[in-house]
């Protein structure tokens, strides 16, 4: 019981993404030396400096597999991260690989001294079961905050398995301010209808400071584009599916929360309950609400996630205008994104023009001069004008973008998920599938730990959810998170960036 909650605890600091990232050492470092253009498949690690790379030669360590070392490339200093990285990731494959011969020759002994091991509990497994059985004939009962892609789901997967669910959402029209770009793989893996994508984009142009413009995309194949697509429309499919599941749908604003004193009292919900008033009524009855557990996916500014206390995060400022600009023009943008680096446009992001059905969407976006955001976003109407010129502005929107992960995402039988815990992926901006998926996840985990809701959760059961996401996805953060900070840092970096 100690060991499980200093794991707990463990994976309460953004440190846990180190420690994770130790244990997917190998996929890290081999995509650090994808991105840093080298050749991860003939490189020796017996040829590094000591200084890049302090771990021991991957020809000392037994099982490690043997590789030759090339001649010397023309790559510079990108060689050499390249070199460092793929040698880690030999080091690293050599270290599981001699834990896996260990392993398999138990129960003989083994020890690096040649002295009898002494009988120990190292590598047992603790299995931790659910907390206790709920009365019969009542199941599981959850609120999840915010209805857009993460929160909605989250709730179509507890409903789905029997538990009872509610989705709380404030915004039914919702548009936040996002690109809404989407990868094919979220389209099968979500089963989404085709009839929500606007668009697929199968071009994409990088317009560099200077304008110089690179065309990417041209080795996709028929049947791969990225979607694009408006989220006040795709947010409502989901949450129609998640109650058509037996979501219990409710269209209020959640205020405050009173938590459980005891592992068996519930959590006491208040929200505004606008009833059959759409997205933009004002007006509401106070109502609450018992449930057993409660996720956050009420984003940027997740009032649950002030409520359990996750501290703050950093955060960007996205400030996008919906443009209805000329047919002629249009066709232009048919399967075809833009995106715009340099000082004019953003510091430390980048602008974009992204189509939509019948208009596009034209934003920018920044952390560290959000003050500045109107210049920016006028920056991106200068350097797109001749192709959004005679432009009419539909609409105008702005919201905050987290940036890193919240210290903390868990505390007691409450989580966070998609924004609210700060799944926003550096450098390319992605959350949507992020969300997606994290609510997916966390719903799973619920599922699976509480026996189909017929048991009570706590903490540890929640961490389950949280250690499996950072494992499979924390390596994509930092990776993207590098490349923000070497790119995005000056227009001479950004011409690089453009070239590569």
């Amino acid at each position: 019981a100690q060991a499980a909650q200093a794991r707990a605890h463990s994976y309460r600091s953004l440190r846990t993404t180190q420690v994770l990232v130790a244990v997917q050492a190998e996929p890290l470092i081999m995509a650090l030396a994808f991105a840093a253009g080298g050749l991860p498949m003939a490189v020796s690690p017996v040829a590094l400096d000591a200084s890049l790379l302090a771990a021991p030669p991957a020809a000392a360590l037994r099982g490690a597999a043997a590789v030759t070392a090339p001649a010397p490339s023309s790559g510079g200093a990108w060689g050499a991260v390249a070199a460092a990285a793929v040698a880690g990731a030999a080091v690293a494959g050599g270290r599981r690989r001699k834990t896996k011969m260990a392993a398999a020759r138990a129960p003989a002994a083994a020890s690096f001294v040649g002295v009898q091991a002494k009988p120990s509990l190292r590598g047992a497994c603790m299995v931790v079961c659910a907390g206790a059985t709920l009365p019969e004939g009542r199941k599981l009962r959850v609120a999840v905050v915010g209805g857009g892609p993460a929160g909605a789901c989250c709730a179509e997967t507890l409903a789905k398995a029997g538990i009872e669910t509610y989705l709380i959402e404030r915004k039914l029209d919702n548009c936040k301010p996002c690109g809404g770009a989407i990868p094919l793989c979220m389209i099968e893996e979500f089963d989404l209808p085709m009839d929500i994508v606007d668009r697929k984009v199968r071009k994409m142009t990088m317009i560099s400071p200077t304008n110089k413009e690179v065309q990417i995309g041209q080795t996709l194949k028929d049947d791969e584009f990225i979607g694009m697509v408006r989220r006040e429309v795709m947010d409502e499919f989901l949450r129609e599916r998640a109650s058509q599941n037996g979501c219990t749908l409710i269209n209020g604003l959640f205020m405050s929360m009173t938590s459980p004193q005891s592992k068996d009292e519930a959590y006491t919900l208040t929200y505004n309950d606008f009833g059959e008033g759409d997205g933009t009524s004002r007006q509401g009855m106070k109502k609450t609400l018992e449930v057993d557990v409660v996720i956050g996916a009420d984003g940027a500014n997740s009032r649950v996630a002030k409520e359990i206390g996750a501290g703050d995060y950093e955060y960007a400022i996205a400030f996008q205008e919906r443009m209805r600009i000329p047919e002629d023009k249009m066709e232009y943008y048919k399967e075809r994104a833009e995106m715009y680096v340099g000082e004019d446009v953003s510091p430390d992001f980048y602008a974009w023009v992204f189509p939509k059905c019948d208009h596009v969407a034209v934003g920018t976006g920044t952390v560290i001069d959000k003050k500045g955001i109107q210049k920016y976003q006028q920056g991106i109407r200068d350097r797109a004008a001749n192709r959004i010129k005679g432009g009419e502005i539909l609409r105008v929107e702005a919201h905050p973008i987290p940036e890193h992960p919240r210290p903390w995402r868990v505390k007691d039988r409450a989580t966070l998920i998609g924004d609210a815990a700060g799944y926003v992926t550096k450098c390319s901006g992605e959350g949507i599938y992020f969300a997606a998926k994290s609510g997916r996840m966390c719903a799973e985990s619920i599922v699976a730990r509480s026996e189909q809701g017929t048991r009570m959760i706590d903490d540890r059961d929640l961490f389950d959810y949280i250690n499996a996401f950072d494992a499979k996805y924390g390596p994509t953060y930092i990776v993207l998170d590098l490349l923000q900070k070497l790119f995005y840092t000056s227009d001479a970096a950004r011409e690089s960036f453009v070239d590569l």
